[in-house]
């Protein structure tokens, strides 16, 4: 039993170790894949900044539960940015520069998971500052990566 357990760990390591453009047919799919992800995580950080903004009631539970989302898709679009994978609204550098592109997605990530931490409070002064860095990390990558 131990040693059917250890080959299927194997066989899921060497799939989650595959390149990461072996996972989508086309460049198409990655770009679709990457759009969606990030769209769909921009509507939950939406809603955040909107109670963080004063533009809908705060409701401390409604901002966990979307600061959680936040942080689950935070991991999700950066594999559909593998070689062979340009376009979309992506500009080069992303290519170009992927060890600054993979940091900041890397900040991204790390800022998500401490908004989840501040919203856990349910203080919205805490709240407010997490999601401003994590707005920050956003805009920063959206100045040096994404076209308008």
């Amino acid at each position: 039993m131990k040693a059917f357990a250890a080959l299927i760990l194997a066989v899921a390591a060497a799939g989650a170790s595959a390149p990461a453009a072996a996972q989508f047919a086309k460049a198409e799919d990655a770009v679709e894949y990457r759009q969606g992800a990030l769209f769909v995580m921009g509507q939950h950080f939406g809603r955040i900044g909107a109670m963080v903004n004063g533009k809908a009631p705060f409701d401390a539970k409604a901002a966990q539960e979307n600061a959680e989302v936040v942080a689950s898709l935070a991991k999700l679009p950066w594999a559909a940015f593998g070689p062979g994978t340009e376009g979309g609204k992506a500009k080069p550098a992303v290519w170009k520069e992927s060890a600054k592109f993979k940091e900041g997605a890397e900040k991204f990530e790390a800022e998500a998971v401490k908004l989840v931490a501040a919203t856990k409070t349910g203080n919205l002064d805490q709240i407010k500052t997490a999601f401003g860095a994590t707005a920050n990390t956003c805009k920063a990558c959206h100045d040096d990566f994404r076209s308008k």
